[in-house]
């Protein structure tokens, strides 16, 4: 897939940058032009990220961070400043749901405790605006910026099962529309926050949900997310890409608190 635009001289902060989504995001700035950050709570995977991306003649650093802890997001600002300078962009990748916050036949909306529940809007959430606040302050002091947030489908209408992880995904979206409020007003007229809403990519967090372990086939909630899906298909990671670096470049320059399905018209659809 061909997608160029003009990142030169632009520093890229992905958050989440180890997972199978916003690698490939890293991977995308860096080969527009931008050097890029990776972070992830995974030293270990950011660190392979940014290597590859280096192997391929980009230019990253790799930093283990926790997105819910601000000593360690400032920690990583500072490296990153040292390093490249500045931060262009930010995108705010890191996320996912958790077993210990989705109901199934073993586990009732009864059986749910209060810290797998918080673990999961936590790290969606919070480990949104923590890097906002953090990354968002360097775009103020510089007038300008991109933020990209990582919204959902749940973020439309609520998913079966998936308690926290829908509920923090609109919290997200109201936050993208809230911040790119707030910026405007407040600080800069030349910061954008948007997000994307990916549709059912099949990845290694909600395999265990839409895969029989044993056969690979789809379960039925995997089958009803197909028949729901009118391209009838699972999204592939690299079909985010062209409207995260649409998002980050110039052409966008007046999209801004938009949040943008990448759906295959999962959300559009009534089923009728």
């Amino acid at each position: 897939m061909d997608l160029k635009v003009d990142l030169q001289g632009k520093v890229a902060v992905v958050t989440g940058g180890a997972g199978v989504l916003c690698s490939s995001m890293a991977k995308a700035l860096a080969e527009n032009g931008a050097r890029v950050a990776v972070l992830d709570l995974s030293g270990e995977g950011a660190a392979k990220v940014a290597d590859e991306i280096n192997a391929s003649g980009g230019t990253a650093v790799g930093l283990k961070v926790d997105v819910l802890n601000k000593a360690s997001l400032e920690e990583a600002k500072d490296t990153i400043v040292a390093q490249f300078g500045t931060v262009d962009i930010l995108i705010n990748g890191a996320g996912g749901n958790s077993p210990r916050a989705t109901t199934g036949p073993d586990q009732s909306f009864f059986d749910l405790t209060p810290e797998g529940i918080q673990q999961v809007f936590n790290l969606n959430f919070m480990g949104t605006v923590l890097p906002t606040q953090v990354f968002g302050k360097i775009m103020v002091e510089r007038n300008k910026g991109v933020i990209i947030n990582i919204s959902s489908m749940a973020a439309y209408t609520p998913l079966t099962r998936t308690i926290a992880y829908s509920a923090a995904k609109a919290a997200i979206s109201n936050f993208t529309q809230w911040m790119a409020v707030h910026f405007n007003q407040e600080y800069s007229k030349e910061i954008r926050v948007n997000a994307i809403a990916p549709g059912f990519l099949l990845t290694e967090q909600n395999r265990y949900l839409l895969t029989d372990a044993a056969t690979g086939l789809p379960t039925e909630r995997g089958k009803n997310i197909l028949n729901s899906t009118p391209m009838g298909r699972y999204g592939a990671p690299e079909e985010l890409l062209g409207a995260v670096l649409f998002l980050c470049s110039d052409a966008a320059s007046f999209v801004n608190g938009a949040v943008i399905p990448v759906d295959g018209a999962f959300s559009a659809f009534s089923g009728v």
